[in-house]
Parts: C-alpha cells; structure tokens; sequence
C-alpha cells in the first residue's frame, strides 16, 4: 500500500492548519467539581450553563479527514489487485499488534488513519480484488461506497415511518423497482398484499419467512405458547447453513429439519419431499415450510421449482426461495427462465450485496402476504404508538424484521440503480457470466481437468484428475500465492474447487491469468 496512505494523509494536512488537534480545549478538570466543592463554591453561572469542553470532531475538521479518507479509498480501489488477495497474518498477530487498553486521551486522526494500513490492512482479505474468486462476491462499486456514507451522515433509525418518511417510501420504492427489473411476480409488489424489505442478510430472510411460516400453521398459538415439537420442515441436502441455524431459533429444533436428497444436478427431488411429507404427516407430525435453493452455495444448483411449488400448494406449506446471489441474474431476461415457479412462492430473498454492486449489507425479502409476516413479527409498546401508525395508512418495517432498530439501507440502493441504470447493471452481470463460462470451456478441452457441476451462471465446479488429495494441495498453494483467492466444496463425495467470477472489477485478462496460474501450479505439484 505504499503511496497511498502518504498521498491522502498530505491532503489532509493540506487542507487543515493543524492535526494535533490543538484547536481542541484540554480535558476538563473535574476535582473542583467534588461535592464538597459543589456545596461551597460559587459560580457565576450554573454548571450546565457554562461553556462545555468538546471532544467532538468539528465539521471542519470531518470535511478535512473526510476528503483523506476518500482519497485512501480511491487509491486502494486503484491498486486492490496488487495486493495479496487473501491475507496470510498468523491467528492473534493483528491483535498482539494493537494496545491492550484503550488511551485516555483522544489521537490525532492522521495517526488512526496511518495505522489503519500498517497495523489493519495485513489481515485484509481484499474482497474487492479483481483477484477474488472464492465464496460468492460481495461486491461493492462508487456510488454504493458513497451512498453508504450518506446514510451514515444522516445516521436515522429508520424503524417507524414516524422516525423518518424518506426511509421508508424509498426502501418501498427500490423494492417495487427491483422487482420490475428482476420480472418478479405481482405477488410481491406493495400495490398488493405482498412487498418487499431490505433484511441484512438472506439467513435473516429465511428466519423471517420460518417464523410467519410457523404461526401461519399454528394459527399463532406458537407465539403464544412456544413450539411443541410437531412442527416439520424440508430442504435440499445442497441449502445454506442458515436454514439449520433457522429452525434452531425459530423453536423447531434441528431434528425437525429434513434435508431432502438431491440429484445428480444437485437440485432437491420433489419426489423425495413429497414422500417424506406425506411420511411426516403419518406420524403425526405437522409440516410447514419449504426451502427451496436457486443457485446453491456449493454448485449454483437449481431446484425444480414449479414441481416444489405446486406441492407446497397442495400441502398447504409455506415456501421460501432462496436466490442469494443468483437471484441478480434474474436482471437479464434470457436468464429468467431459471426463476420459472417463483409465482408459486409465499418469500423470495435475493442479496444485491452480493452481485449487485451494493456493499454489504442488503438483502432483499419478499413476501406475497405481508400480513402473515407482520402479524408473526409485530409488537407494539406504548412508547412506539403515534398517530401514523395507528392510521393504517403507513409501513412500520420494524414489523417485518428481528430487529426494532435499522438503518437506511435503501439510499445506496438507490444510488446504484440510479448510477448504473437497469442497462448498465445487464452489462455488468452477462460479462461476468461470459468470462466464467469461458474458464468452463478451458476446463472442459482440459487434460488434466473436469467440470464437476453444471454451470449456468457465474461459479465453475471443478477439480484435477489426479484426486481429492492433490486437489487439496492444488488449493493450498493457490490460495498461498496471494494471486488469486478460491474456495471449495464437496460434491458427490469429491473435493472440488470452486471459481466464482462476480467482483465489480474483474476481467478478462484476470480470469485468463487465474486459469494458467491454476495450469502452472498443477503441473509443478505433478512433477513433486
């Protein structure tokens, strides 16, 4: 990082007298504050009247660090891709470089800022490096860093429309949009009875979609008196962790979770979920929720969604879809083929902080019956009564979460549609998917190795010939070179590597570069 931090530490000096904050007054000196002093002195004005002492950063001060601190920003963007991608500190190194106890007296901020690169920045692992192949993306882009900033400016809690209007109306509003831009339903527009929310992330999506699904059930006595132990629902062996982690939370308990086999392609098998329902159902149980996968972690797996559906119609199930990060694709209409089925559906999650070039946090949660979700999450203390609320007239989406509190999401969202444009974000999205199928075709007239899982989208299943233990070492001494990051999965029992291509600045020449980095390193192991 050399250079960067230099050249936006000097403009904020520039652009400041000082940084030692000499403009600041001293701490105050509180002996004379004691109380037997308060009883005895005289003061010519009272205590709370005197001028106070501040610690605060002026708005002089902000403009002056706040212009170094974008400046950082943009050089680090600049030179991510000269970084090593995955950070290589020791467990406990960025700790054991730190102070022990906080200081008692405030820094100067040139001096937070400095260490920021030299005691922060080795145990990066730079997400936004064009060189990021691993996981999904959690991409960011410009106007999204800067809409981020803005809302931190105005630092609402947008809980109640009460608390701040704008909040609200304009997360409705990007919810409406996205879901034009996507080809959603009309089931889950607000003109309806269905809408959307920004949840942080799509494990808290899933939560919420579990939990209406359980009073939905229940007729809302599992509010009321707790879980009883009937309640059953089903996923596919490929879903993510969360839905495990939800039905802990949510009261069913784990063994109340029924992963559902997957086939060759790794989608669930309705047929499976329909006889474990129906297995279920005999023994006395009471099924109630469905998670279904649109583009699965491990391998993009798509279930069959129509079939699942119609199931969940004729079971009277709650079904939930989850389409983390496939879901973006959903922008490009020669991709939505992929979502056939979603009509069918009571929730739909899909998170712009992952392929949408919105920083984390950002999910988007749907539902098709608002009411079900806001009469499972709602409580109402005195102290949030007002007049809006009560009129009807007005969204409360503290209603539609676990949390009361939240913050304006919906700003950066909207600088991101706005900047890009619905053409702009198209573009952005079928290139990534081009270059990841064209890794696919290099792996596929490949030697030395094979496609493990199809590849629709963006992520390339794939392994050497040579076995799970070489492929194994293959992965540690990628990742161990800094020049590029990858993650793995285990699909049919096998130890496969995962290339996901979906950072805001990658192209194709970091995508070839991959490929024969992948080749040379191969071919080194094979010799010993």
């Amino acid at each position: 990082m050399e250079g960067i931090l230099p050249h936006a530490l000097s403009l904020g000096k520039k652009l400041s007298d000082s940084s030692d904050r000499s403009d600041r007054c001293d701490p105050p000196d509180l002996s004379e504050h004691s109380p037997d002093n308060l009883r005895s002195a005289s003061y010519p004005l009272p205590i709370m009247e005197q001028e106070p002492n501040h610690f605060h950063m002026t708005p002089d001060e902000f403009r002056r660090w706040g212009y170094a601190v974008i400046d950082w920003i943009a050089e680090y963007q600049r030179r991510a891709e000269s970084l090593p991608v995955l950070s290589n500190v020791a467990p406990g190194q960025i700790r054991a470089s730190l102070p022990p106890t906080a200081p008692s007296q405030g820094e100067p901020f040139d001096a937070i800022l400095s260490d920021v690169e030299k005691l922060i920045l080795p145990g990066i692992t730079h997400w936004q490096s064009p060189n990021f192949f691993a996981f999904f993306p959690a991409n960011n882009s410009g106007p999204s860093i800067l809409g981020e900033l803005l809302s931190a400016g105005l630092g609402i809690q947008g809980m109640l429309w009460a608390t701040s209007p704008a909040c609200t109306e304009l997360e409705t509003l990007m919810l409406d949009w996205l879901a034009d831009m996507a080809g959603l339903p009309d089931q889950f527009r607000s003109i309806g009875a269905g809408g959307g929310v920004i949840q942080d992330s799509a494990s808290s999506a899933v939560l919420c979609a579990l939990v209406a699904a359980r009073e939905r059930a229940t007729r809302f006595e599992s509010n009321e008196q707790g879980c009883n132990g009937r309640l059953a629902a089903y996923t596919s062996t490929q879903a993510h962790s969360s839905v495990e982690k939800a039905v802990k939370i949510a009261g069913l308990g784990r063994e109340n979770l029924r992963p559902i086999e997957a086939d060759d392609r790794f989608a669930l098998r309705a047929d499976e979920l329909a006889k474990r329902i129906s297995l279920d159902r005999r023994a006395g149980l009471l099924p109630c929720f469905v998670s279904a996968t649109l583009g699965t972690t491990s391998s993009n797996g798509f279930d069959p969604l129509p079939e699942i559906g119609r199931l969940c119609r004729q079971e009277g199930l709650w079904l939930h879809v989850d389409g983390a990060m496939a879901g973006a694709a959903s922008l490009c209409p020669e991709f939505r083929h992929l979502f056939a089925g979603l009509e069918l559906a009571d929730s739909y999650a899909f998170n712009p902080h992952k392929w949408m070039f919105t920083n984390f946090d950002c999910d988007c949660f749907y539902v098709a019956d608002r009411a079900a979700l806001i009469n499972s999450l709602s409580v109402l203390p005195e102290y949030l009564r007002n007049k809006a609320t009560e009129s009807g007239a007005v969204i409360d989406y503290r209603d539609w979460q676990i949390p009361l509190g939240r913050r304006f999401r919906a700003l950066k969202l909207w600088f991101v549609i706005r900047y890009y444009g619905v053409e702009g974000l198209r573009h952005c999205i079928r290139r990534h998917i081009e270059l990841a199928q064209g890794f696919a075709r290099w792996v596929q007239t490949s030697a030395d190795f094979e496609l493990a899982a199809p590849a629709p989208l963006n992520l390339v299943c794939f392994r050497h010939k040579a076995g799970d233990d070489f492929n194994r070492r293959l992965l540690d001494r990628l990742n161990a070179t800094g020049r590029l990051y990858l993650t793995h999965a285990v699909l049919h029992g096998r130890f496969t590597l995962r290339f996901c291509v979906g950072q805001t600045h990658t192209e194709a020449h970091h995508v070839r570069q991959g490929w024969q980095l992948i080749q040379d390193t191969a071919n080194d192991l094979s010799k010993g």
